[in-house]
C-alpha cells in the first residue's frame, strides 16, 4: 500500500484498533484473539516515552517457546510504529492473549536472534514479507519475555 494511501487511512484504521480492543477486552479475550482469516492477535498495554499515558495497540505475534514476538512494521511505512518506541523507553508492558494475562519486558531482537524469528514470523503472517519489501528499512523484532 504506497504511504499516502497508509497516511489517509490511519484515522480510519485507529478507529478500527479501537473498536478491535474495546471486542477484545469486554469479551475476555473470547473474541478478537483469532479474527476469521487473520493471524492471532494479542493486546499490547505499553506507557507512551514521551507522554507517560497507557496506550493499548493490538498486534498480530507469534511464539517462540515462552516468548511472543512482534513485528515493528507498521503495514511497511516508513518510521517505526510508535508502540515501539514506547517499549524501547518503558520496556516493561501488559499483554493480554486470549483470556490470559501476562507481564512480560520487552527487548529488541539483535541480528542473529532476528535472523532466526523472521522466517516464523511471516510463517504466521505473509504479509510481513510485502512489509519488509517496501519499508526501506529493516523491520525490527521485539521480543517479549515473561517476568
Amino acid at each position: 500500500m504506497p504511504n499516502a494511501l497508509v497516511d489517509r487511512s490511519w484515522p480510519l484504521l485507529t478507529r478500527l484498533m479501537g473498536a478491535h480492543v474495546a471486542l477484545y477486552r469486554r469479551s475476555g479475550g473470547r473474541l478478537g484473539h483469532t479474527p476469521p482469516g487473520l493471524p492471532p492477535m494479542l493486546l499490547l498495554d505499553h506507557v507512551g516515552a514521551r507522554s507517560g499515558v497507557r496506550r493499548t495497540s493490538p498486534l498480530v505475534y507469534t511464539r517462540d517457546g515462552d516468548d511472543y514476538v512482534l513485528v515493528a512494521s507498521k503495514g511497511g511505512y516508513p518510521r517505526h510504529p510508535a508502540w515501539f518506541h514506547n517499549l524501547k523507553a518503558n520496556p516493561d508492558a501488559t499483554i493480554q492473549v486470549g483470556s490470559r494475562m501476562l507481564d512480560v519486558r520487552a527487548h529488541v531482537a539483535d541480528d542473529e536472534e532476528r535472523a532466526r524469528l523472521w522466517p516464523k514470523c511471516v510463517a504466521t503472517y505473509r504479509g510481513f514479507a510485502g512489509y519488509q519489501a517496501r519499508a526501506g528499512r529493516t523491520i525490527p523484532l521485539v521480543v517479549l519475555s515473561p517476568r
